[in-house]
């Protein structure tokens, strides 16, 4: 996969802490996020260039979704990586193209950057990170680790 993805703050959080910050370099060609934060080099931070349009705004999202939100409605065909339901619906419902950091894991797999997406998701249970038991088994039966 060679493109430009839009990341939101809580996906480079989690890869941050679980050690894998790097799979979005050998995913993805350009990255951008709206973090702010000092990030590697491979990471673009770009702020938006209008303002928060008001649909997403009324959709009640924290900052860091709304301006990725924003930013990804900017960057017409690029992808958007965010983890928050409500934040993925809004994207969802305009037109914005998403996955989120459990689906780069499968995407990482199925590209040999990652042996194994089961011994991810336990590091990932190390964190405060939630998802439920149907999205686990979910990720793994499209991972062929179930």
């Amino acid at each position: 996969m060679s493109e430009v993805v839009i990341a939101d703050t809580s996906c480079l959080i989690l890869l941050y802490k679980i050690g894998c910050l790097d799979l979005l370099k050998s995913l993805f060609s350009e990255v951008m996020e709206e973090y702010g934060n000092p990030l590697p080099a491979f990471i673009k931070s770009k702020t938006v260039s209008n303002q928060i349009l008001p649909f997403i705004i009324n959709a009640r999202l924290g900052q860091g979704e709304a301006t990725a939100i924003q930013l990804s409605s900017e960057n017409p065909g690029c992808l958007l990586i965010i983890d928050e339901l409500k934040g993925r619906k809004v994207a969802e419902s305009l037109g914005i193209r998403i996955t989120g950091t459990l689906g780069l894991l499968v995407e990482a797999k199925s590209e040999g950057h990652i042996k194994s997406v089961k011994e991810i998701i336990a590091k990932i249970k190390t964190t405060n990170f939630r998802f439920s038991e149907a999205l686990e088994n979910m990720i793994l039966e499209l991972s062929n680790e179930k």
